[in-house]
């Protein structure tokens, strides 16, 4: 019987499930002291989330809102067990992950028995250093995300809910997942510098990779921000900003251990294993002295000396005014704050002088690998400055071709400058050699073409003419034969379209943009909360008096204080009003497009026979979807959509209920009630429109209205929101609106005799050949 699988998977199969065995039977006697360390980690993490965790939270999100922003925004449970299964969740995650490194370390003899050893022997201070210096960039990241990017994001996103009239009530499990996905992300995206100096060191991705993609990675970094921060602008110059100076570092650091790996510490004792790390430690020595100098100076009454007399001597805009942070931080902690104060000092210091050494060594010669001066074709390519006596042989002859008698002399007299001598006169005497070779080659080669001049090259331009002549003359038939046989029909029919609009991508891509972007701009400027309280302004006054708060007479409100002193709109996702709004902005730019895309797209369509008719009837199918639209929202918005939503509030406070809707839920309701009515209205009118313009028949829509209705129903089953109810909400309104436009359709076409109505092809343009032959006949 033939296996599922070929034989190596198999095998890398077998080989996964023994090294599990034995990485189990290894651990087997010790796996009391591994359940032990996951209980740690469970019991602790759980209680520090109870006594610690959400408290620090919650201070950490409100850290920089205002009063009011802060006395709006909650933090709630939806269900009796979500806080203790959530705290259960992230304590199992916690127990894993500290006992992972307990269950490898009692397991270690079975992994040496299995094959899994370093081929490289690496010392213990090696990997210990590795992980002090990935667990610290980890920490920092992390302190980065809590000191700076949640306090102000926070405060954004919060502010930006309110002032659309969305009460910020973020769930437990939403705000512990998004705080959590982003501590994550922050630490992570701080072991950048390891990451490139590993991949530096070991020439897996070559330093010179990373200095000329710079604009890559810059791009990347934008990317992976939009991706896991907010879908604002705010956030995410929080995040790429301080991304793009760790991955200049990050650059720095990748060419210090490059030039250590490729020059050697036996060749450079300015760059070597040995220097750097007297380098590092004299470096920390010296960071040392400065947070204990601060610390001193602190306990001393240094504040008190800053603002009595340093103070003072600046500009009245930069002077402080009353206590700042750090002095708030010594002053309440005691000797713990004094001491926090200056190792806050000192990695700030730290920073500044790591960044100037960064410059600095961006600025330095980079030595260059050896297969890189060996593949050179060009003086620019190689770096002679950082080059040694003995590679100036390994420099290809090629490169000696490209420079001129200056540059030679240049590099000659730079090398003279680092008391190099042999160096020098390498280099003269290499490039002096390929000179003679160079001359001599000349002198053969003009011979040779006195002797060979004659009528051989204006045969061999004939030839050239008439082949790239002929080739061009059987170009397209060939091309149009080979793509249609290979690609096929459809698939080239949508190519030569997507073609054809290349020049018009940038109108449709232009007002795309324009109507996204405005959109977004003015429900982020307050449009949604405008829109908010136009709409509550029109759902009757007794509806909106059963919704205050507690505490608050309604009876003495007038109707605008009214709907600000309610609560029905809420925002369980710190992100959510933010999507919402740039869902909305995508739709209308989408809708504004479609015309203006169709239009561009009718005559290669048409040329390709798969469409008829005129395309003018797509500029009045644009203006009869704007006016289907406004009359649809205006009768909606008014009237439809205060009518249901007063009914669903009216009936839940009957029941005893406390009205809190969610966002996306109360506005796709007030969009599908409003909008939802224009694009009812625009199916009857784009009906009539495609008739009228010969694009889809009368006779075509009546013959195919079943398998219409059914794919309505279906893409409502893939498209619309979870339940069956939901789905039959939107399909059955289309599907009757429909066939309520064949009605209409029926009534002023006279069954389809008046108005046109060739559209389906069979009443299209004759073909030229068939014209002909009736004129024969």
């Amino acid at each position: 019987m033939s296996s599922a699988v070929d034989e190596d998977t198999a095998k890398a199969l077998n080989t996964g499930r023994e090294t599990i065995g034995a990485l189990l039977s290894g651990a087997q006697q010790h796996l009391q002291k591994v359940f032990i360390v996951f209980l740690l980690g469970f019991v602790g993490s759980f209680y520090a989330l109870r006594v610690v965790v959400w408290d620090f939270l919650k201070a950490t999100a409100k850290g920089k809102m205002g009063q009011e922003v802060a006395g709006s925004t909650d933090v709630i449970t939806r269900t009796p067990f979500e806080v203790i299964l959530l705290q259960a969740k992230i304590g199992m995650v916690a127990g894993i992950i500290v006992a992972i490194p307990a269950l490898l370390f009692f397991s270690r003899k079975a992994l040496r028995r299995r094959g899994y050893t370093s081929a490289i022997p690496i010392s213990k201070g090696y990997i210990a250093g590795f992980v002090v210096m990935s667990l610290s960039l980890f920490m920092a990241g992390v302190i980065y995300a809590y000191s700076i990017f949640f306090p102000y994001a926070f405060g954004f996103l919060a502010g930006n809910a309110v002032s659309a009239g969305v009460k910020p009530s973020y769930g437990i499990t939403e705000f512990t997942e998004f705080m959590a996905l982003l501590t994550l992300s922050f630490g992570l995206a701080a072991q950048l510098p390891l990451l490139m100096g590993v991949l530096s060191y070991t020439e897996i991705i070559p330093y010179e990779t990373f200095r000329d993609k710079w604009r890559h990675a810059v791009v990347g970094i934008v990317i992976f921000g939009a991706l896991f921060s907010p879908p604002d602008p705010f956030t995410q110059v929080m995040w790429a900003i301080p991304m793009v100076v760790l991955y200049v570092f990050s650059l720095g650091l990748a060419k210090v251990v490059t030039n250590v790996r490729r020059r050697g510490a036996a060749k450079s004792a300015g760059t070597g294993t040995a220097h750097v790390k007297r380098r590092l430690l004299q470096f920390g020595g010296v960071l040392a002295i400065v947070a204990i100098g601060i610390t001193t100076a602190v306990n001393q009454g240094g504040f008190g000396y800053l603002r009595e007399s340093v103070y003072p001597t600046f500009p009245s805009w930069l002077r402080p005014s009353g206590t700042t942070g750090l002095e708030a931080m010594a002053i309440e902690h005691g000797l713990l704050g004094e001491v926090a104060v200056g190792l806050f000092v000192a990695a700030a210091v730290g920073f500044v002088v790591l960044l100037g050494y960064t410059i600095h060594v961006l600025q330095q010669p980079v030595y260059p690998r050896q297969d890189n001066i060996r593949r050179a074709d060009s003086h620019e390519d190689v770096d002679f400055e950082t080059l040694e006596t003995e590679d100036i042989d390994d420099v290809p002859t090629g490169v000696f071709r490209t420079m001129s008698e200056e540059q030679a002399l240049e590099y000659s007299r730079q090398a003279m400058y680092d008391d190099d001598r042999m160096k020098a006169e390498k280099i003269l005497d290499r490039f002096d050699t390929v000179q003679e070779a160079m001359d001599g080659e000349d002198e053969t080669a003009d011979a040779g073409d006195a002797a060979t001049t004659g009528g051989a090259g204006a045969d061999g331009d004939d030839e050239s003419l008439f082949a790239s002549t002929a080739a061009g003359m059987l170009d397209p038939f060939t091309e149009e034969e080979t793509d249609e046989d290979d690609i096929g029909g459809y698939a080239y029919d949508i190519a030569f379209i997507f073609n054809s609009l290349t020049s018009k991508v940038f109108r449709i891509v232009g007002l795309f943009m324009v109507v996204m972007g405005g959109t977004f701009f003015w429900l982020y400027s307050g449009g949604l909360g405008d829109v908010l309280r136009l709409f509550l302004d029109r759902v009757p006054r007794h509806v909106l008096e059963e919704v205050v708060e507690e505490g608050a007479d309604p009876s003495t409100m007038s109707l605008g204080e009214l709907i600000e002193a309610m609560d029905i709109v809420i925002a369980l996702n710190p992100v959510e009003v933010l999507i919402f709004e740039a869902k909305v902005s995508a739709l209308a730019g989408i809708i504004a497009a479609l015309p203006l895309l169709l239009f561009y797209a009718w005559p290669p369509a048409k040329e390709r026979g798969l469409v008829y008719g005129d395309r003018r009837t797509f500029v009045v199918w644009g203006g009869g979807l704007l006016a289907g639209f406004a009359v649809g929202t205006y009768l909606g918005f008014f009237w439809i959509a205060p009518t249901i939503i007063s009914y669903l509030v009216s009936d839940a406070i009957s029941n005893g209920m406390v009205i809190s809707y969610r966002i996306k839920s109360f506005f796709w309701l007030v969009i599908f009630t409003t909008v939802g009515i224009g694009f009812l209205l625009n199916i009857i009118v784009t009906m009539a429109l495609f008739h009228v313009g010969g694009i889809v028949s009368y006779h075509s829509m009546l013959e195919r209205w079943r398998p219409l209705v059914v794919g309505i129903f279906v893409i409502a089953a893939f498209f619309s929101p979870k339940g069956i109810l939901m789905m039959l909400m939107f399909a059955i309104p289309i599907s009757a609106t429909y066939l309520l436009g064949l009605a209409v359709l029926y009534v002023l076409t006279g069954g389809g005799r008046l108005f046109g109505g060739g559209g389906d092809g069979s009443a299209a343009e004759p073909d030229a050949e068939d014209a002909g032959a009736a004129v024969t006949e």
